[in-house]
């Protein structure tokens, strides 16, 4: 049976009168709370008749894979060299990046030796290094520059592998070699790197410079 509703004389209550029950008195205010929509700003969109809607989860933080597979592409389209400069510069700090203290505090003795220079120093803190971190790319490159500016090349090298394995888009690593190769009399493998390099890093110019040097004798050799 339906109920009847109806305002009484001198006052703003709203009276539901359901037959067989007392009657109900409902207030203004919950009066105008029971009218109003369920969604009162429109710009939502939301779809009628729904009185809650679960809140999208929020995305999870990007993990270091991620923030630097973005620094390589925003590297790769930068439209000049300030802005590739300055993108080359956080990616050089997020190669630095680790979750570890300890990782850290050997990294950062290892830098400091390596600026004064003390490389005997600076390699056997890397050699901790890579054993305690051998899935941090980073570790490999700074003894790989280490063992580059002893002219332990071949030692360099290897160290090279493994930035590269792990990284292969690391520019830094890929100008290493490529300086190795060269220096070795290999100018058609330093070429190669060189442009796996410029491939990364566009707006480099020193690789430019290099590329422009090796490519006329490498290329005019192989027709």
């Amino acid at each position: 049976m339906p109920a009847l509703a109806e305002a009484p004389e001198g006052g703003d209550d709203t009276v539901i009168r359901i037959p067989g029950l007392p009657p109900i008195t409902i207030p203004p205010g919950v009066r105008a709370q029971q009218n109003a929509p369920p969604y009162p700003d429109k710009s939502l969109g939301l779809p009628k008749g729904k009185d809650t809607v679960a809140a999208a989860p929020a995305p999870p933080p990007p993990t270091a894979e991620m923030r630097l597979a973005d620094l390589y592409a925003r590297l790769a389209r930068a439209k000049d060299q300030d802005e590739a400069q300055g993108i080359a510069g956080a990616l050089e700090r997020q190669w630095l990046f680790t979750t570890s203290d300890t990782a850290s505090l050997i990294m950062t003795r290892a830098l400091g030796a390596m600026q004064k220079p003390d490389l005997p120093l600076a390699q056997e803190l890397l050699d901790k290094l890579v054993i305690l971190e051998p899935q941090w790319a980073e570790a490999w490159n700074k003894r790989a520059t280490v063992r580059f500016l002893a002219d332990d090349y071949a030692g360099s090298m290897e160290d090279i592998s493994h930035v590269l394995a792990l990284d292969p888009r690391h520019f830094g690593a890929l100008m290493g070699m490529g300086t190795i190769l060269q220096r070795s009399g290999n100018d058609k493998r330093a070429l190669e790197a060189y442009r796996r390099a410029h491939e990364v890093y566009p707006a480099l110019d020193n690789v430019k410079r290099v590329i422009d040097q090796l490519a006329p004798e490498v290329d005019g050799r192989d027709i």
